[in-house]
């Protein structure tokens, strides 16, 4: 009795190894950047701090004390003191951040979204579907994004969903245009053609082919776009048009905290001010080391 033997086809054994050791050369690239690394141990540092803290110190964040007002740190068991409500410094800072880093990753994740499909359908039917697209992405670039974010949370009362939905309505506008840069590159590959002329429609081209090519740099602007958000939510509060108390986030804290300079209230100030700068820090670092990743994944 013979046994079959399967042909080999050449250079199908040197492919099928390819992709692992390309992932491998991948991931050696972020975790051989130190700022990367360093941006990923702070980020998971910020969050338990923000979501793991308040089971560790709990404190009261909804109920004023102005009699423990601006209290300094150490004093009365408050290690960073207390805001001008009587708040635990320590306790507001956890509540706060968990504000921020919620409106900022849902902002960054729904504007990229967004962007990457209507990006995507741009760059593919391109024509006068692009040409139509392009131009209104064009006229909204043309304002001011600041400006936009002030006068719609001036018309509409702030909270956490509206504040969500402005900001991911003025951040589409960057992974569109990158996306769509994309797609126009993508669409003229053999697989795409191959897809089409089998009678693939454009949805499929969109979704099955355009997006997930274009995944690299969809995941490096995302990052970069919830660190904007987060800086977007941080405007809002220090203009005021944050979202009313009990709630908070760092950037209505560091407003308030600016009216008490004079005093020399430092701890109202720096705390907040800190936690913005290496939340954002975190995420562009992240985004480099994400991006020198995929650079070298494109050149291989």
């Amino acid at each position: 009795m013979t046994t079959a033997v399967t042909p080999q086809i050449p250079g199908h054994e040197e492919a099928a190894q390819a992709t692992p050791s390309l992932a491998r050369r991948t991931l050696r690239v972020f975790t051989g950047n130190k700022l990367a690394l360093s941006g990923v141990v702070l980020l998971v540092l910020l969050l338990a701090f923000c979501y793991l803290g308040p089971l560790v110190h709990p404190t009261e964040q909804v109920l004023t004390n102005l009699s423990q007002a601006n209290l300094a740190p150490g004093t009365a068991g408050h290690l960073l003191g207390t805001t001008d409500l009587g708040y635990d410094m320590v306790g507001r800072l956890m509540v706060a951040g968990r504000t921020s880093l919620e409106i900022g990753l849902a902002a960054g994740l729904l504007a990229t979204l967004f962007g990457t499909v209507y990006g995507a359908v741009a760059g593919y039917f391109g024509g006068w579907v692009d040409a139509a697209m392009m131009r209104i992405t064009d006229a909204a670039l043309a304002i001011p994004a600041m400006f936009l974010l002030v006068v719609v949370a001036a018309i509409i009362t702030p909270s956490k969903g509206v504040l969500i939905l402005i900001i991911a309505g003025v951040a589409w506008l960057s992974p569109a245009r990158l996306v769509r840069g994309e797609a126009l590159s993508l669409r003229n590959r053999e697989y795409v053609q191959a897809m089409r002329m089998m009678g693939g429609g454009g949805a499929r081209a969109v979704f099955k082919h355009i997006v997930p090519n274009a995944i690299g740099t969809v995941i490096v602007n995302c990052t970069f776009q919830i660190a904007d958000a987060i800086l977007y939510v941080s405007y809002l509060a220090f203009l005021g048009l944050s979202i009313p108390p009990p709630s908070a986030d760092w950037g209505s804290m560091l407003s308030a905290g600016i009216t008490y300079t004079q005093n020399g209230y430092w701890w109202l100030i720096f705390p907040p001010g800190i936690a913005i700068v290496l939340v954002v820090a975190a995420f562009n670092f992240i985004g480099d080391g994400l991006r020198d990743a995929f650079e070298v994944r494109l050149r291989k």
